[in-house]
């Protein structure tokens, strides 16, 4: 999985402008991040149409801020540069979860 390097709402919009792509808004100090990041490779391997980017929260928290990012870990979805769909809430996410809502997509 890719990690986005710092960036602005402008960077990133010009990163996903073409494609698919799975945004997970995560931090170091979140327990529940920790909690679904072990599952993160399993649902990459079962939805290899999307480019899966991890987003440190702290490191990017203006574009959070931007997104309307309030409780991580967070799912943003796009395709060619238009959110979507999104899952986003500060509950703890299991990786059947977060596969039914990339299936809904």
């Amino acid at each position: 999985m890719e990690t986005l390097p710092k960036t602005d709402l402008a960077g990133l919009k010009e990163r996903i402008q073409s494609g698919k792509y799975v945004l997970f808004f995560t931090a170091g100090w979140c327990p529940d991040c920790a909690f679904i990041k072990p599952a993160m490779p399993e649902i990459e391997a079962d939805f290899t149409d999307y480019t899966f980017i991890t987003v440190d929260r702290d490191e990017n928290i203006d574009l959070a801020a931007e997104l309307g990012i309030m409780g991580i870990p967070s799912f943003v979805v796009y395709q060619d540069g238009q959110e979507i769909g999104r899952f986003v809430n500060k509950d703890r996410k299991t990786k059947e979860q977060v596969e039914r809502f990339l299936t809904s997509l």
